[in-house]
């Protein structure tokens, strides 16, 4: 694996702050999982995602705390939670410990302060952006959200996530204004949802200023990425924080 297998955020955080996004690049998984899948709840082999796991960890200080996801708003603090715990989102002030989360469409977003001493990871699909993933990873953070970094990873992008009217209705009865982030869609009854946008808007309303990312696309680069909505059964990719010794 090299520098061009990963996603390195273009932020001003800390120097103390250490973050990664994998794409599909890398790894030793083959066919649909192809090549760096680090998911295993997806259908691949097991002994496969193991190694990939382990190539990964070889650029981190300790192996990510892999969470259950499920599309959902909790957030637990990942040096005092067993791998696998149910959540989508996970914050520490432990140096060392990495907080990850995975995706193949949905939109992952990595927290910092800008003091270095606390960061996050949200996993945030269009239902835990409206139930408020968001919002509850950075109560777990406990700073003022004037003091917040947050990079938006890679998702599905504006031109390719089609949703049904009762997605836009729900986030328009949250936020009048989050309308600007949906448009017609070429199929009758659709529109195409700006995950970045709606991600951007939820973060400004709590006060976070300073937002970087979210201007590439999952399903738009079947080299790099892992797309759900594109392929159906397919791998995961990972976004990860964590705070240098």
């Amino acid at each position: 694996m090299n520098s061009a297998d990963l996603l390195i955020p273009e932020w001003p955080a800390p120097p103390r702050v250490k973050a990664l996004m994998t794409t599909r690049a890398g790894g030793v998984s083959a066919g649909c999982f192809s090549s760096l899948n680090l998911g295993n709840h997806v259908g691949d082999d097991p002994l496969v995602v193991a190694q990939n796991r382990r190539e990964i960890t070889h650029l981190l200080p300790s192996a990510p705390i892999w969470l259950s996801q499920v599309h959902g708003v909790q957030c637990v603090t990942a040096d005092r939670v067993p791998p696998g715990t149910t959540a989508d989102a996970s914050v520490t002030r432990e140096p060392e410990v990495v907080c990850a989360v995975m995706t193949a469409d949905c939109l992952p977003v990595i927290f910092c302060d800008l003091g270095g001493t606390v960061v996050a990871a949200a996993h945030a699909g269009w239902r835990g952006l409206l139930a408020g993933v968001l919002e509850s990873t950075l109560a777990r953070m406990d700073v003022p959200p004037n003091e917040v970094i947050a990079w938006l990873g890679v998702a599905i992008g504006p031109d390719a996530f089609e949703v049904g009217d009762e997605v836009r209705r729900a986030f328009v009865e949250n936020d009048a204004d989050a309308g600007v982030a949906f448009k017609p869609a070429n199929t009758d009854g659709k529109w195409l949802a700006d995950l970045y946008t709606l991600a951007r808007r939820r973060l400004a309303a709590c006060g976070v200023r300073q937002v970087y990312g979210g201007t590439l696309c999952t399903l738009a680069d079947s080299q790099r990425f892992f797309s759900y909505r594109r392929d159906g059964q397919t791998g995961r990719m990972a976004a990860m924080v964590w705070l240098s010794a």
